[in-house]
């Protein structure tokens, strides 16, 4: 018996039905039929994966028989080849036959393979699909059972000892007892913090580490949607409700019954849905739109945003019973400025994302690298650490160290820690102008030196300075005794 997939060709002409065979042969058991009886007879004995067939044959037309087929062997993934092209044979074949596709003449035989190939593999899904739905119904505990490890792995893996990465002096610290002490409480959570601080990763702990820890987890960005399609996403709506809405919709809210509902971007949703949103809050139910009936909902509510909520409220841009109904507890994640004794573990941690992502591996990051870190003010936050790390993993070389070479401009040129001015622009440095322009010129040689490693003569010669000149600058700014830091690694969370 043969590996190959089996396939039924079905074409009054005989000339039609060889050449198909002698091009199809080598990728499928051919199997053919000069009529529709000839063919039913094939279908009841063979194992039969495509049904190849001409639409204009005498008696019996193509959509006709595939109507038949679809009802005594449904499994069979059903096609229609013919010259005609009449559109009212396609629609009929799509809508009544079940169709997979409509082949016009002529064909090209590495198409028509491909086509035939593709056919073969939806047969094997469709099985497959059919298999793993029959043992779910066969085994719901163990279903269950995998769903219920599935949750306690991402317990764990948001624990607060663990999910939250930080150093023993971090002012993470005091968030982690924060989200630990609130978590078990059914209260809503605000979390306040500039863009990639965390906040999704700091509502995720909140979830996991409450009672509802084994129900849903849902997010939204209330700041990505127009109103419309916000009330939409977040309360569901009936068919027909607006233009588009061809089918019922579930929304988050409902899909995560008895779990947590994260709000992210809470502060840039309109006044006019702010009503809607306190209405679901205070009464703990949805109204879907177009629907005349409202449904229960138990959820916790998270939110978040980068705005100062409490100057929005002074400014009358947000509700104040809103703001009271979401801000059961307020917590605030500190920017990556505020928590740079975290760099190192930080971004041993990214690191270890970035290689499993890419598939690549290094040493670790040098602590120069990390020394450049270190001098940066991240008005991406963490986000933007990580968006850094993965573009020097992407430009080093396998196996090798990530040197501070390999650090983007923009972040060798932030001033000296020393300065206590991480990160400024040119137009907020202070002073003369002599003074400005000498911060400036010790920012650039500094980054300079860096990018070459400290090799003095390539920095002199991409400066336009000589050697004695640039010499002479480096005693000026302190730099003439300043050497690469030891190749001390960070990897794996720790230093080695």
């Amino acid at each position: 018996m043969s590996d190959l997939p089996g396939i039924l060709i079905v074409d009054d002409e005989i000339r039609t039905l060889e050449a198909l065979r002698r091009i199809l042969s080598e990728d499928f058991v051919v199997h053919i039929a000069s009529d529709t009886k000839a063919a039913c007879s094939i279908l009841e004995m063979e194992w039969i994966q495509v049904i190849l067939c001409d639409q204009r044959m005498p008696g019996t037309s193509g959509i006709e028989f595939l109507k038949q087929a679809r009802i005594r062997w449904p499994d069979i993934v059903r096609m229609i080849i013919s010259g005609y092209t009449d559109a009212h044979d396609i629609i009929d074949g799509i809508n009544e036959a079940g169709i997979y596709q409509y082949i016009t003449k002529p064909w090209h035989p590495e198409n028509l393979t491909l086509t035939l190939k593709n056919a073969v593999q939806l047969y094997a899904l469709q099985r497959e699909n059919e298999l793993l739905a029959v043992e779910m119904r066969m085994a719901p505990c163990s279903a269950s059972k995998l769903v219920l490890e599935r949750r306690k792995a991402l317990k764990r893996d948001y624990d607060f000892n663990d999910g939250i990465i930080r150093s023993p002096t971090s002012p993470m610290n005091a968030v982690r007892d924060a989200l630990k002490q609130v978590a078990p409480f059914d209260v809503p959570v605000l979390l306040i913090g500039a863009s990639g601080t965390g906040k999704e990763l700091a509502a995720r702990a909140l979830h996991y580490g409450s009672l509802r820890w084994n129900k849903p987890f849902v997010v939204e960005n209330c700041g990505a949607l127009p109103d419309q399609l916000l009330e939409s996403e977040l309360f569901g709506h009936k068919r027909g409700a607006f233009t588009g809405a061809v089918e019922n919709h579930v929304g988050l809210f409902e899909r995560a019954n008895g779990g947590t509902v994260f709000l992210d971007e809470i502060g840039e949703v309109s006044p006019a849905f702010q009503v809607k949103l306190l209405r679901v809050l205070q009464e703990s139910e949805i109204r879907p739109v177009g629907s005349g009936r409202t449904r229960k909902v138990d959820v916790r509510v998270v939110a978040a945003t980068n705005r100062d909520l409490e100057e929005e409220l002074r400014q009358g841009r947000f509700r104040a019973d809103l703001f009271y109904r979401l801000a059961g507890t307020v917590i605030r994640l500190p920017a990556l400025r505020e928590r740079l004794m975290d760099i190192e573990i930080l971004s041993a941690a990214v690191l270890g994302s970035a290689e499993r992502k890419l598939g690549k591996n290094v040493p670790g990051i040098s602590d120069e690298a990390i020394a450049c870190f270190r001098n940066y003010s991240w008005p991406g936050n963490v986000r933007e650490l990580q968006n850094e790390i993965q573009h020097m993993l992407v430009m080093g070389k396998e196996g090798q160290e990530l040197g501070a070479d390999l650090v983007s401009r923009h972040i060798l040129m932030a001033a000296p820690a020393r300065e206590e001015r991480d990160g400024e622009e040119i137009a907020e440095l202070t002073g003369t102008l002599r003074e400005r322009v000498s911060e400036m010129e010790l920012r650039i040689i500094r980054e300079t030196l860096i990018r070459h490693r400290w090799n003095k003569s390539k920095a002199a010669k991409e400066l336009g300075l000589s050697r004695v000149g640039l010499r002479g600058k480096l005693e000026r700014f302190g730099l003439e005794n300043v050497k690469p830091l030891p190749a001390r690694r960070v990897l794996g969370g720790r230093s080695v």
